[in-house]
């Protein structure tokens, strides 16, 4: 009985002393190992090592546990010494090799499996593969960071799409998909499809970029745009994405109707053009990769064989039927520059078959980008590159003097030169500074051999001394000049700076304008339609309460008109109106105090009561813009003159007012005294002195400074000749010679709106302060 409990003592203390030396191993920590604080700098570190290296370093310290003491020493000055191993101590409590979020799965690792064999777990009865070794294998090559992202995954979008899934731990779902994103990625990463994997917790700003705010989240990427995947998880729908990322007009479906316009496209569009014979009703997904990648060198065309109209394209150029055949067409559509026919075509083997005939025979300099690619600068003597330039006048159709350089091009077999042409009228500048001095080269074309030196557009050459007509004499003296270069690099013997090329095929300010403004609003589309709606929430909510505040603002406006309309126009005081014909519907009596409602313009009566605080009294630069009007043109010249200060009533500074002059006569002429200019002075002896019409004068009237200006309306010829017909004819039909210039031969309601009608100009030179201005010295009283 005592020989079992000492046994069971003894392995208890075995136990214990494992469990400490564990506790001692995680409890690591360099900073307290050196005796610095978490802040420390590298100096103090430094100055702290070397300090607790020469108080235990072994030789000199014989403590038994000294050689213990600086090991931990030295680790600890290892990790605190080096930035990123100080960095993933900082944040993981380990400072590995690996990054933070392996090294945590390491631990995760290391924990749950400690947990499962100490406790017999079975790990198929829970069937949750959590460990990383089964969970990250796959997508461990894949994990995105963010300045890798930025950098790299986006510019890399415009050649081909990226399909990219935002996971985390403890994801159930994520480990649902699983099987089917294995079996996708397998997939489509032999099409030519980018795939990145972004783990949301340890890259949680680029998963914010994203706009992944749940996990699992699959989303696409094609030339800088994401796009949100939101259908079942499974192989075809995830197939279907990513080929509905493409634009639609990669790859033109050919027949015999069309199959020569395509062909012929090449002189437009300066570029090869590439045909798909298969019999699959629908474009291949590899071939519309490849057609994305190569979008900017080559036209893509499709031939479905199977259909009823492709007969003869397939017979003219003796197409296998039963395999798939890609032809590449350049300067001549009868007959293929290449062919490749295999069944189960493999992207590696249609990229380099792509990449070999990337270009024409004699492709057109259309870009400075072009020019970069076609005639290289100069790395070393080893790798000269020499172009071929044909300066050439555009034309329809092919010249005689470009189909013999296409020709000598064709049968050229050195690596080291490439032909060229160039439009001189497109780029005449380039075109002129080849060209040599002298009349016999304008309006013909010309051959330049070149080697450019740098970026800068130095280059080195030589034209060749006639025209180029392609007789064989040129050919053979072009062949010469390519001989002599060959074994003399010196032979170019000019030296120029060429001029950038301007962009023949970029599409003009408008098409861009629309181009992008489409694209704009196909992104806040896809957005507010299919995106993530939580960065929406801002912008949506922005725009609703606009829209809230614009219709509520307007309901109320249209709610307050109409009460208005009601307020102003009671059925009573309409009917005492109309009665006493002193109707003024667009026109308020009351004071001035009031604010005008829109649509109406605030008219006062100036009277004894009104006088001193509309005039006398008025405040510094107000003034008070007064009609002068009569009881039987006061309707009348009240609605013209309403129309003609509408435009001013903005102003806070200014009034408006009018005047009887059937009760204030004595008044308005005293003031018409001081601007003798403008209305002669009356003689009371004159029989005529009360017949004198000023009905129609318009005063601005400044109390503060004791001035005025004055608006007096003009007749024209028109009016006075009606007025006096009008005369007259009542004259001889009354038989009443001495009614000449009363009431009864007055002017009608349209010549006295007439006097108004220069009142918005005369108010324009008032606000700019160029009327003339008569003084008095005080404002007499209206009596």
């Amino acid at each position: 009985m005592e020989v079992k409990k000492l046994s069971i003592s003894w392995q208890f203390l075995i136990v214990l002393v494992l469990i400490l030396q564990i506790l001692s191993a995680l409890d690591f920590d360099p900073y307290r190992v050196l005796g610095v604080s978490r802040t420390a700098s590298q100096a103090d570190i430094k100055k702290a090592y070397k300090k607790l290296a020469r108080e235990w370093h072994p030789d000199k310290n014989k403590d038994p546990g000294a050689e213990d003491k600086f090991i931990q020493i030295s680790k600890a000055y290892e990790i605190l010494s080096n930035e990123e191993k100080r960095s993933n101590y900082d944040h993981y409590g380990d400072a590995g090799e690996n990054q933070g979020y392996q090294k945590q799965q390491q631990q995760r690792e290391y924990r749950f499996r400690h947990f499962h064999e100490n406790f017999y777990f079975d790990e198929s009865f829970f069937h949750f593969p959590f460990n990383s070794e089964r969970r990250d294998s796959v997508d461990e090559k894949y994990l995105l960071h963010f300045s890798h992202y930025v950098n790299e995954v986006v510019p890399d979008s415009f050649k081909k799409p990226y399909l990219i899934k935002i996971t985390s731990d403890w994801c159930f779902s994520c480990i649902h998909i699983e099987p089917v994103w294995k079996e996708v990625v397998q997939e489509l990463e032999g099409l030519g499809v980018g795939i990145g994997v972004v783990h949301a917790g340890y890259e949680r700003r680029l998963a914010h970029h994203l706009g992944a705010h749940s996990t699992p989240s699959i989303l696409g990427l094609i030339n800088g745009r994401i796009s949100f995947f939101h259908n079942a998880v499974v192989r075809e729908n995830l197939r279907q994405f990513v080929e509905s990322l493409l634009p639609g007009n990669l790859v033109e479906k050919v027949t015999n109707k069309n199959y020569v316009r395509f062909l012929s496209g090449w002189q437009q569009e300066n570029k090869p053009h590439v045909l798909l014979f298969d019999q699959m009703p629908a474009v291949p997904l590899l071939y519309k990769l490849t057609a994305f990648a190569y979008k900017d060198y080559l036209s893509f065309g499709y031939v479905y064989v199977g259909l009823r109209g492709a007969e003869e394209i397939t017979r003219q150029y003796n197409i296998n039927v039963y395999a798939p055949t890609i032809l590449i067409f350049k300067e001549h559509i009868n007959k293929p520059a290449d062919v490749i026919q295999a069944r189960g075509m493999k992207k590696q083997v249609i990229d380099d078959f792509i990449i070999q005939n990337k270009y024409l025979l004699a492709a057109r300099l259309t870009s400075q980008k072009l020019f970069h690619e076609l005639c290289p600068v100069k790395r070393s003597h080893r790798q000269r590159k020499y172009c071929v330039v044909l300066l050439t006048a555009e034309a329809t159709k092919l010249s005689k003097p470009f189909e013999a350089f296409l020709s000598f091009a064709l049968a050229n077999t050195q690596d080291t030169v490439r032909f060229v042409h160039v439009y001189s009228n497109r780029q005449q500048e380039f075109a002129n500074t080849l060209l040599p001095d002298g009349d016999r080269f304008q309006g013909k074309s010309v051959v330049s051999i070149l080697e450019r030196r740098n970026t800068a557009g130095r280059v080195v050459y030589k034209t060749l001394e006639d025209p180029w007509t392609g007789s064989e004499s040129d050919k053979f003296i072009l062949l010469g000049y390519l001989d002599q270069l060959r074994k003399d690099p010196a032979f170019l013997s000019s030296e120029a700076v060429l001029p950038d090329l301007t962009d023949e095929l970029a599409p003009v300010f408008l098409l861009r304008w629309l181009y992008s403004a489409s694209e704009y609003i196909s992104d806040c589309w896809d957005s507010i339609f299919h995106n993530n709606w939580r960065e929406m929430m801002p912008l949506l909510s922005l725009i609703f309460s606009a829209l809230f505040i614009l219709f509520g603002t307007v309901i109320m406006q249209a709610f307050s008109d109409s009460n208005d309309e009601r307020e102003s126009n009671p059925p009573g005081k309409e009917e005492a109106h109309e009665k006493s014909g002193k109707t003024e519907p667009t026109f308020s009596k009351e004071s001035s105090s009031k604010i005008p409602k829109k649509g109406f313009v605030e008219v006062t009566e100036l009277t004894d009561v009104t006088y001193t605080s509309n005039l006398v009294r008025l405040r510094p630069g107000h003034m008070n813009v007064v009609l002068i009007l009569s009881n039987s043109t006061k309707t009348s010249l009240l609605q013209k003159f309403a129309l003609e200060v509408y435009t001013f009533t903005g102003s806070s500074c200014l009034h408006f007012s009018f005047l009887s002059l059937d009760k204030h006569r004595e008044w308005l002429e005293y003031l018409l005294e001081f601007a003798q200019d403008a209305a002669p002075i009356p003689n009371q002896y004159d029989k005529h002195f009360m017949e004198r019409d000023y009905t129609g004068y318009v005063l601005a009237l400044n109390g503060h400074k004791k001035y005025f200006c004055l608006f007096k309306p003009h007749k024209t010829v028109e009016e006075e000749e009606a007025a006096m017909a009008l005369c007259s004819d009542l004259d001889s039909s009354l038989h009443l010679g001495e009614s000449r210039g009363k009431s009864s031969c007055g002017l009608g309601s349209r010549p006295i709106k007439g006097k108004l009608s220069k009142l918005s100009l005369w108010m324009e030179r008032l606000l700019e302060g160029s009327l003339q201005r008569f003084y008095i010295p005080s404002w007499p009283e209206l009596d």
